[in-house]
């Protein structure tokens, strides 16, 4: 089943948690600079989702963000620090995190779960597919 990035993006967004204090999105100049600071060139797929919908919240999971400021405690910068010294792959980027597990998205545009504590198998063949199966669809 190929799962196109707009289409998992329009049915997250009609799913999600509303929120009082809304996040700003990224727009191109922040995820330049992001890139530059972690010296790894973002996936097309991702940037999309950076814009569109990384302030998302649903089903126990949320978005690591891109804030100017770098203050939020979902900021990417001092996850992928954090990820990095747990182990985490130098070409892995943390997407999402939670309870010192992450959703790395490789370089091919897999997305693959890597445990703390142990070995994971778990992967997606792309961003739209781990949207949807293991976000919004996720029990």
């Amino acid at each position: 089943m190929n799962i196109d990035i707009n289409d998992a993006l329009a049915e997250l967004k009609s799913v999600r948690m509303t929120v009082m204090c809304t996040q700003q999105l990224p727009d191109d100049a922040l995820i330049a600079a992001y890139e530059i600071e972690l010296g790894l060139k973002f996936l097309d797929d991702y940037k999309v989702f950076l814009k569109k919908a990384s302030d998302s919240i649903f089903n126990g999971k949320d978005a690591l963000c891109l804030t100017a400021n770098r203050d939020s405690p979902r900021e990417l910068l001092s996850t992928v620090i954090e990820a990095r010294e747990q182990g985490v792959p130098e070409s892995w980027l943390p997407i999402c995190e939670g309870n010192g597990n992450y959703y790395c998205l490789l370089e091919d545009g897999v997305v693959r779960y890597w445990a703390h504590d142990g070995y994971s198998d778990e992967a997606w063949p792309n961003l739209a597919t781990w949207i949807k199966q293991a976000w919004i669809d996720a029990e």
